[in-house]
């Protein structure tokens, strides 16, 4: 074969990869418009492809593998999200950790064999000694427990029952409970996230659920308070209004002429010192007076656990302030 004829033949076999180059797709044209050469954006909300310009759908009915739901802030987000069970202080391991249920039955819904049963128990043993790594951790988890018992009996929100495991957790990471029970310390902590809350508790109220008295609870409180720095506001008497009135089953006019009565009371400036517990009874008591609302100082004095004397006491007073005048 002579010089001239392979040079053609080559020449020949060239020319379709010559060719298929100039026909090769150019990745960048996969997101320009067909008809008007414009950029095209993903509409999510509706799963179409669209271009800019033109307006023209270039592809329809697209899967949406975003959430079902909406949120406005990281908060709505953490609490509607479902990748995974949520944080929280109430247990001692953030509830990062599983736990083996309960139900002696296996994944298709059959009882368990007494054989098998008998191995279940040794695994939850086994588990619930291995979720509690050392003597703090074990701490930790019988004064959350002690939290989420008197929460559930004084019957507070959720927010108070983080916060108050946080402050115990704070007080166990500072080094504040040697010479201190356990029971006291958590009752310190429910009482000082109570009042931070503005779901206030009396230390009566605390005393029957907890397993610690009156004075050892009020000692460390303030040393709680002290070495933590916790910001409290004093009590008012008006947080207590709502509770009693709803146990009493007192109408709205009645709650808010006992809000009336207990802003007189400061203003005239006789709350100083003196029980806001005992100022909230008296002026639940004076407002069901006012209203004609049959209610005895004996129901007050046993919803509010304050003496029927000193109900009598503070009621007087309040109205001498309220008959004043020169405060309404």
């Amino acid at each position: 074969m002579s010089d001239t004829t392979i040079r053609e033949y080559v020449s020949t076999e060239r020319r379709p990869t010559e060719q298929t180059d100039e026909q090769t797709i150019d990745p960048e044209e996969e997101n320009v418009c067909p008809e008007c050469g414009g950029d095209l954006v993903a509409d999510e909300e509706h799963g179409e492809t669209v271009c800019t310009d033109c307006g023209l759908v270039v592809e329809e009915d697209e899967v949406d593998r975003g959430p079902e739901w909406r949120a406005f802030n990281s908060s709505e987000r953490d609490s509607k999200s479902r990748v995974g069970a949520p944080t929280t202080h109430m247990m001692h391991d953030k509830g990062l950790s599983t736990n083996i249920g309960w139900q002696n039955k296996d994944a298709y819904g059959k009882s368990l064999s007494a054989r098998q049963r008998e191995q279940m128990q040794r695994l939850r043993t086994w588990n619930e000694r291995f979720r509690t790594r050392d003597s703090k951790e074990r701490n930790l988890k019988q004064a959350l427990g002690e939290i989420d018992r008197m929460a559930s009996a004084l019957g507070l929100p959720e927010n108070v029952r983080e916060t108050a495991s946080v402050i115990y957790r704070r007080a166990l990471s500072d080094d504040l409970l040697p010479g201190r029970s356990i029971e006291g310390v958590a009752t310190a902590a429910l009482y000082a996230a109570a009042r931070q809350a503005g779901t206030p508790r009396s230390l009566d109220e605390l005393e029957r659920v907890s397993r610690v008295d009156k004075m050892e609870l009020t000692r460390t409180y303030r040393y709680v308070v002290r070495e933590l720095k916790l910001e409290i506001q004093p009590a008012d008497p008006e947080q207590y209004v709502p509770r009693f009135a709803s146990d009493l089953d007192l109408s709205d006019e009645a709650e808010r002429q006992a809000r009336h009565l207990l802003r007189n009371a400061k203003e005239a400036g006789i709350h100083s010192g003196k029980s806001p517990v005992g100022l909230a009874a008296a002026a639940v008591y004076a407002a069901a007076l006012l209203t004609n609302e049959k209610v005895t100082q004996s129901q007050v004095s046993d919803v509010a656990s304050i003496s029927e004397v000193t109900i009598r006491n503070r009621y007087k007073e309040l109205l001498e302030a309220d008959d004043r005048g020169i405060f309404a």
